[in-house]
């Protein structure tokens, strides 16, 4: 090795490939339950496979102006492949009631940063603090699955295995400031602590039923429970607007079925 080689080597880190740790202590037992545990392990021992060590994600890591820490393309990647699974894991609710071919958490998660996209101004609403919130809102569920009544889980725990999955999560990010954004992103629609919040909740159920209307069109169903369950529960106009559209179209779509 010529002397430039050996001291360009001596500022490189030195790659040691080695997976990426993940506790399981606190998270088995309800994801075993639910039959989450082993698909969280088969995708976390993929999207480990090759990951570098700190020391590499130290060097390629980036600042802001500030000093916050960015992630590395390691743990970048990482991250991404984790959400992989958002795209594949299918909403249960439409599984439960037959449909073929739903839509995957990531459909829903998508449509709903439209909706926040397209709605009109609202006086104190920051239209991209609301587009965030709505790819941020389900994103645990890349670990802990689409969580239904049917599953028998309490509120309570529920909201507790998502915290603790998506704390998992900025981990493989690396932490920093992204995962720190994520981080208050999910908790404030999880608390419903702003009026962004109380928008993209009510997208959330837009969106809910909107697909229902859908799924009943293209399949022939009555899908009553989930226009039920969102009855009375909408807090802005926009969404009260919104529902009152979907609402009127399934009716005219259900009376012209029995003319």
């Amino acid at each position: 090795m010529g002397a430039r080689s050996a001291l360009t080597s001596s500022f490189l880190p030195q790659r040691s490939f080695v997976p990426h740790t993940f506790s399981f202590s606190s998270l088995s037992p309800p994801f075993s339950k639910l039959g989450f545990c082993g698909n969280l392990w088969k995708c976390l021992r993929i999207h480990s496979l090759g990951r570098a060590s700190s020391s590499e994600n130290s060097w390629n890591s980036s600042k802001t102006e500030d000093g916050h820490l960015l992630p590395s393309p390691s743990s970048t990647i990482d991250f991404l492949t984790l959400c992989h699974r958002l795209k594949t894991t299918k909403r249960k609710g439409w599984i439960n009631q037959g449909i073929k071919g739903p839509e995957s958490i990531a459909d829903h998660m998508y449509r709903m940063a439209l909706m926040a996209l397209i709605a009109k101004d609202m006086p104190g609403v920051n239209r991209e603090r609301c587009i965030k919130i709505a790819i941020v809102h389900d994103i645990a569920e890349a670990i802990v699955g689409d969580i239904t009544p049917s599953d028998g889980v309490p509120k309570k725990e529920k909201s507790r295995m998502e915290q603790e999955a998506l704390n998992e999560m900025c981990k493989v990010l690396g932490g920093g400031l992204r995962a720190e954004e994520i981080k208050e992103l999910w908790e404030e629609y999880e608390n419903n602590s702003s009026i962004e919040a109380n928008l993209v909740k009510d997208f959330d159920k837009v969106e809910m039923i909107l697909q229902a209307l859908e799924y009943e069109a293209e399949h022939g169903k009555v899908l009553d429970e989930f226009f039920m369950s969102t009855e009375g529960k909408f807090q802005t106009e926009v969404g009260k607007a919104w529902a009152a559209e979907v609402t009127a179209r399934r009716k005219k779509i259900l009376g012209d079925r029995l003319m």
